[in-house]
């Protein structure tokens, strides 16, 4: 069909459907790894996360199609506080806190050290495909300031 005659999506591929905020574009891998078997064949191999806690969206494609958070795998963070904000080394939020109770950085900085290590799989491993250093210690000084 000539391209004259169809109609563009006026909908912006980059932002969640659910929220409206801006995505984080995800490898076929990480897919593979965080949606459940029945979520994986709803989309297809480029995707989105949405980075957004409150929303029930956690993927989604140029077409419109949302695979939701209740289908993943496994919780995620943000989308859950219990899940590890590290998903390759297993650091949780409860474990900042703690080394912010202590008056140290010992398991944030052990954590971040491995997070840079070739032992991290973030794009795998993580949900949205990126190392969790820049939201560990965003959360990090967040919480210290508020102690």
């Amino acid at each position: 069909m000539n391209k004259a005659f169809v109609r563009e999506s006026e909908s912006d591929v980059r932002h969640c459907p659910f929220c409206g905020s801006l995505g984080l574009s995800v490898e076929k891998a990480t897919l593979d790894h965080w949606l459940q078997p029945a979520a994986r064949g709803q989309i297809g191999d480029s995707a989105m996360f949405c980075s957004q806690p409150h929303c029930d969206a956690a993927y989604f494609d140029s077409f419109e199609r949302v695979v939701t958070v209740d289908q993943l795998t496994k919780s995620a963070y943000p989308k859950s506080d219990d899940a590890p904000i590290c998903s390759c080394f297993g650091l949780t939020c409860a474990d900042i806190e703690a080394d912010i109770a202590d008056g140290g950085v010992v398991r944030t900085r052990a954590a971040v050290e491995r997070a840079k290590s070739a032992d991290a799989r973030c794009t795998i491993l993580s949900a949205n495909g990126r190392s969790c250093v820049t939201e560990v210690q965003r959360y990090y000084f967040k919480r210290k300031g508020s102690v």
